[in-house]
């Protein structure tokens, strides 16, 4: 009987963890996303439903759960600098083909406004330095955003 409560317990504390890492990732995620939209030093509309429609569809959340998401990532984003805390738990939580698809989407965030700020294409080139995925692989996932929103490269 202990050992059956035990099992039920620590099960229970797992998934309450597993839980709270994916919920720890998709901020992250999101803290990035805001990063590179608020380079440039604005934060429009267009980038906006661009981040939220994103988070709707990597994490599958409804309207109203990425909106929160989108305002807990804000506070966190502006409670510190460090982009690095970030990158590292989509790092450590993404397998190398979503970390790519991060990248993806990080590009579509860049690209949400219809031009890309020379700061954000920097920031592009650490985030993808700290993601472990390569000029290339960012190169064709830009080209792909590119050609999905009809810009010209």
């Amino acid at each position: 009987m202990l050992g059956k409560l035990k099992d039920l317990l620590f099960s229970a504390s797992e998934a309450d963890a597993r839980a709270a890492d994916h919920d720890d990732v998709a901020v992250a995620a999101a803290a990035v996303m805001v990063e590179t939209a608020t380079l440039d030093g604005t934060f429009d509309e267009d980038e906006r439903a661009s981040i939220l429609g994103l988070l709707q569809r990597r994490f599958q959340l409804s309207d109203a759960d990425a909106r929160e998401l989108l305002a807990e990532a804000e506070a966190e984003q502006q409670d510190t600098n460090e982009l690095y805390a970030f990158t590292r738990a989509i790092k450590d939580h993404f397998d190398h083909d979503q970390r790519v698809e991060m990248v993806e989407m990080l590009w579509e965030v860049v690209y949400a406004d219809g031009v890309a700020h020379d700061f954000e294409t920097n920031l592009m080139r650490r985030v993808c330095g700290l993601l472990y995925v390569e000029d290339a692989e960012s190169g064709a996932a830009r080209k792909r955003v590119l050609d999905r929103l009809g810009l010209s490269s």
